[in-house]
């Protein structure tokens, strides 16, 4: 046979190959349950907010999607690891991974070399939350308010500035440095791998204080166990409606709102990635799952995957302005 006609023969086996894994995935029964589960990657370790969040959309996508969907912990580097094995993983559409801000817009200003670029290695999927940061002191600190926190700090002396981030060169460790320079204070972050870690020093007492998403604070807030004293953001948080803004306490700039989504290894078919999308829409609109998203302080609303693109380049624009005027460089 020629070398042209075998070239054809290839193309069409090609062809073929392709149409059939996309139908496989579409239908999203026996086909994928008999190469294993959708996997759900999370940059961070287990019991953070991220965790779970990614544990209650997984328990309602498996339903959608007809597979089992399994939560996979690639914790470290700020979710690094995570994002450079979304990179490796083969694009057919049973690797995707959820993350927030820090990893997709965040990191790769901030690594010389992270090992992945967001615009070219991944593909946005769905967004389906945003939040707010905020500034929570530890039990043992006796202030109730951000003025108080920062009278607190002055009043101790060297060492007790130390405040805990779920990641090092993140937006919670900026915002340290910010605060810092704002109030004359010798602010220090000290970082974290990922909001658990972190949270169990603030309980211990630790550390004075941390910063970090809303969602990974919520609970022992309401628990009493840690004291959420200021929120990023254009307004207060529904959730912690005593608690006010850093724009109303003097420190304005900081309104636009990080962001949660999905993404999936660059290459994936377009038809599997528009079935995902789908269904992640219609898990966050049913009631107890908007219900359980919302009690953690998250804003809960469906973004197509060109609109989480775009909202993860805007966000990565307003934060480059950011860290340049911070000095910081890129290591």
């Amino acid at each position: 046979m020629a070398r042209s006609s075998l070239q054809q023969v290839a193309g069409m086996l090609g062809a073929v190959r392709n149409t059939l894994l996309v139908g496989a995935l579409l239908l999203g029964g026996v086909a994928q349950a008999q190469t294993g589960a959708v996997k759900l990657m999370v940059g961070f370790p287990a019991g953070g907010g991220t965790d779970a969040i990614a544990r209650i959309l997984a328990d309602k996508l498996k339903d959608q999607l007809g597979t089992p969907v399994i939560v996979e912990n690639r914790a470290g580097a700020g979710g690094q690891i995570a994002a450079q094995a979304l990179k490796a993983a083969p694009a057919d559409g049973m690797t995707f991974f959820l993350s927030h801000d820090h990893t997709v817009s965040i990191l790769p200003l901030v690594v010389k070399n992270p090992g992945f670029d967001p615009a070219h290695d991944f593909v946005a999927v769905a967004g389906f939350a945003t939040f707010v940061n905020a500034l929570a002191v530890s039990g043992g600190t006796p202030a109730k308010s951000m003025n108080e926190y920062l009278t607190w700090v002055r009043s101790q002396g060297a060492g007790k500035g130390t405040v805990g981030v779920p990641a090092p060169a993140s937006v919670p460790e900026f915002l340290v440095k910010v605060i810092g320079q704002k109030y004359a204070l010798d602010l220090q972050a000290a970082p974290y791998r990922g909001s658990a870690p972190m949270m169990g020093d603030m309980l211990g007492n630790q550390i004075g204080a941390g910063v970090g998403s809303v969602p990974d604070f919520i609970e022992n807030h309401k628990a009493g166990k840690i004291r959420v004293v200021a929120v990023l953001g254009g307004a207060r948080q529904a959730i912690l409606p005593d608690v006010p803004t850093f724009a109303e306490l003097g420190l304005a700039g900081f309104e636009d709102l990080p962001y949660y989504g999905i993404f999936a290894p660059a290459g994936t078919p377009k038809a599997v990635i528009d079935r995902f999308s789908d269904a992640v829409a219609k898990v966050i609109a049913m009631p107890d799952v908007r219900e359980r998203l919302t009690t953690m302080g998250l804003t809960v609303g469906y973004s197509s995957g060109p609109q989480l693109a775009a909202r993860e380049r805007a966000y990565a624009q307003t934060w480059a302005r950011i860290i340049k005027a911070s000095g910081f460089q890129a290591q």
